[in-house]
């Protein structure tokens, strides 16, 4: 098993839940779900999930549950699919500094 751990600066309460570049060495992303009740853990959740094409129970939340910097573990079956995952984020955090 190969694992992204992934440096999150999350900002919930946004209109919808996108990448938003890079925040302090960490890629920003915004949750279009408030910040009670674990909403927007889950929602954090849901789109690693979704976008990096893995079932949501392969997405963990390491550290961070109750603040914005978060820790996202995300695993995947090989080396490639972990590269892939790797090249999606350095173009989101570059995205993010123009």
């Amino acid at each position: 098993m190969h694992v992204l751990k992934l440096p999150v600066h999350a900002t919930p309460g946004a209109k919808r839940t996108e990448a938003a570049g890079a925040y302090a060495g960490a890629l920003r992303v915004r949750l279009g779900a408030p910040p009670v009740d674990g909403k927007a853990n889950a929602a954090l959740i849901d789109w690693a999930a979704r976008v990096f094409g893995v079932p949501k129970a392969r997405v963990e939340l390491l550290h961070g549950a109750g603040g914005r910097q978060k820790t996202l573990g995300v695993r995947f079956d090989d080396a490639a699919a972990l590269a892939a995952a790797q090249a999606l984020v350095a173009d989101w955090m570059a995205a993010g500094d123009a």
